[in-house]
């Protein structure tokens, strides 16, 4: 192996003024812009001093100006950018959280949108202006370059979180023909290529793609080498109709660094890259854990209306279903009457079995949402869960039992216990049968999963419980 000595050589020191992203009075410890600073900023809005906010700002990396912009309330967001328009470049916008950006996009003129998609790639170009109303849409659109509006409008065809979507027309594609010397020449020569790419396509005369160079490969390998002997033949496929989810798990699995984009006919359209991705498996990954819990987005830049809206219906629901629960309490009424510590005992076995039933709801869809659960393991699924939830309804079982008898008798005892058996068990099947369920039928199971398992284990706790006190004759109906 090389060696390479660095001591002699000259490594230029930063220059006076520079600093490392993430450093400096702005920032805090934990690489956040300081609530001091913020203020800075905000006063100087205030006073309409434009010269001092920009030089407050003009210091800040493209995504620290995004952070700051989400720090401000929507009015002196609008204030900020016009203090600092030459600092609005295509890195901010693209770094600004989705409901920002649209606020940021209806306050700025239709020209100065368009110049700032002019400068975007087509994938991000589209995230900037997809949401907005069609109006807007085609006068932004009018002001931007033929070229440039033809590939987002093209893009704006294919469906909401879709490969086609998402992917950036931005690509390196060579014939199968040429030798990796005229690969090079080619890549110094033409300056209307993409900046940016880690791996070149190369396709056969219909555009199909038939392998990828790595930029790696190319550079070790003699000029002399034909492509085609030095590509890599298997790859993988994205069609433009694929779901977002199923795209982060492609590049998962595979360890994809980029991936070729293509049509029905198999034609070469694009390119989907691990930088996207990154975004993706994140974005995917909070909305599953909204979804489960019913707050909708969870975006705290979310309008008020539309928070309202998404979380109203849920507790609506839940109201729904709690009335199941409700109306066993109202029948076992006249037991509870008779044992007071039954109505002190009854929250413990619905509260369990609840954590027990989210447990395994949790573990469920995210097997859904990792491809990990299919119709073919299903079944191995369910005796697993069946089994963990036995040990685990035991082990709380004995607890409560032996802690019941001491306080209370050892026939209640015994009551509770085989009643947080047999809830914990229920609690198990129901958070693995419900998401599949709902997968089944083509739902997301992080949507209403948890509205019905909630319903399921207390009212199974509830009825299991009381039953079993009515049913051993501690008291009766």
């Amino acid at each position: 192996m090389a060696e390479t000595d660095l001591e002699d050589r000259d490594v230029e020191a930063p220059v006076s003024g520079e600093r490392v992203q993430g450093e400096g009075e702005q920032f805090d410890e934990e690489n956040r812009l300081k609530p001091e600073f913020v203020e800075q900023v905000r006063e100087a809005l205030y006073d309409e001093i434009e010269d001092s906010v920009y030089d407050l700002v003009e210091p800040l990396h493209p995504a620290d100006i995004a952070d700051l912009f989400e720090l401000l309330d929507r009015r002196e967001r609008t204030d900020l950018a016009a203090a600092i328009t030459d600092l609005m470049s295509s890195e901010v916008v693209a770094e600004l959280n989705d409901y920002v950006r649209e606020d940021m996009v209806e306050s700025l003129p239709h020209g100065a949108v368009a110049d700032i998609v002019d400068q975007l790639d087509t994938d991000d170009a589209v995230q900037l202006i997809e949401d907005l109303d069609h109006a807007d849409q085609q006068a932004i659109l009018a002001e931007v370059e033929p070229e440039d509006r033809a590939a987002i409008e093209n893009a704006l065809a294919y469906p909401e979180e879709s490969a086609g979507r998402l992917m950036q027309r931005e690509l390196v594609a060579v014939p199968e023909s040429m030798t990796v010397g005229d690969l090079i020449d080619y890549l110094r020569a033409e300056d209307q290529l993409t900046t940016e790419f880690w791996e070149v396509f190369v396709v056969d005369h219909r555009f199909h793609p038939v392998g990828t160079c790595q930029l790696s490969w190319v550079l070790r390998t003699p000029r002399d080498v034909a492509l085609t002997d030095v590509m890599k033949r298997d790859q993988t496929l994205i069609p433009t109709d694929m779901d977002q989810e199923e795209v982060a798990l492609r590049f998962q699995k595979y360890a994809l660094i980029s991936a070729a984009v293509v049509d029905e006919s198999g034609r070469l359209v694009g390119q989907l890259t691990v930088d996207d991705i990154v975004h993706i498996i994140s974005e995917e990954a909070g909305e599953d854990a909204l979804l489960m819990s019913g707050a909708g987005e969870g975006d705290i830049n979310e309008p008020l209306r539309d928070a309202y809206s998404a979380r109203v219906r849920w507790l609506v629901a839940n109201l729904g279903t709690a009335v199941v629960a409700s109306a066993i309490i109202a029948f076992f009424g006249g037991a509870i009457e008779q044992l007071v510590a039954l109505a002190v005992l009854m929250p413990i076995v619905a509260s369990i079995g609840g954590n027990a039933g989210t447990q395994t709801m949790a573990v469920t869809v995210r097997a859904i949402a990792m491809n990990q659960l299919t119709k073919s393991n299903t079944k191995r699924l369910v005796i697993r869960e069946l089994k963990v939830a036995l040990m685990n309804g035991v082990t709380v079982a004995v607890l409560i039992g032996l802690a019941t008898s001491a306080i209370f008798d050892w026939q209640l005892g015994a009551v509770i216990a085989l009643a947080m058996v047999i809830n914990i068990i229920v609690s198990g099947m129901a958070g693995v049968l419900v998401p599949v369920a709902f997968e089944r039928m083509d739902q997301d199971p992080a949507v209403a999963s948890s509205v019905f398992v909630t319903m399921i284990t207390d009212s199974m706790g509830f009825f299991a419980f009381l039953g079993l006190a009515v049913a051993s004759g501690l008291v009766s109906l």
